[in-house]
């Protein structure tokens, strides 16, 4: 029970420390630091840590489940924000850095693979 409860805290202060930062940077006109939303990501992390600690405490089969079609969602996901980031850069849309690149899709890959655990783990 207590490290639930230390998923949410951690969940709660990460997720204070994401918003100050995005607050913060908007405040002074400038954009966000491209690690705020690496920050967010480890906050989802935490949350969904959270959520699924009494399932995921069990090593059944129901849980192995929910693993691999998580994973197989998030591989599709992946190639789809790779597909519409090509299609954006190719029209100039947006103006990225190889690290923010980067820092982005590491987030929405985390963020997708912890997302698809939780939303299976209500369906299954």
């Amino acid at each position: 029970m207590y490290s639930r409860v230390a998923y949410f805290i951690c969940g709660i202060i990460l997720l204070s420390i994401s918003g100050f930062l995005i607050v913060s940077s908007m405040m002074n006109n400038n954009y966000p630091p491209s690690y705020s939303i690496l920050i967010l990501a480890l906050a989802v992390i935490a949350f969904c840590a959270y959520y699924l600690f009494p399932q995921f405490k069990q090593k059944d089969e129901r849980m192995k489940l929910i693993r691999q079609k998580g994973m197989f969602v998030s591989y599709f996901a992946l190639v789809i924000y790779f597909v519409i980031f090509i299609i954006l850069n190719n029209f100039h849309m947006f103006m990225l850095t190889t690290i923010q690149f980067l820092h982005i899709m590491v987030s929405l890959m985390i963020m997708t693979v912890f997302l698809s655990w939780v939303v299976l783990s209500k369906r299954y």
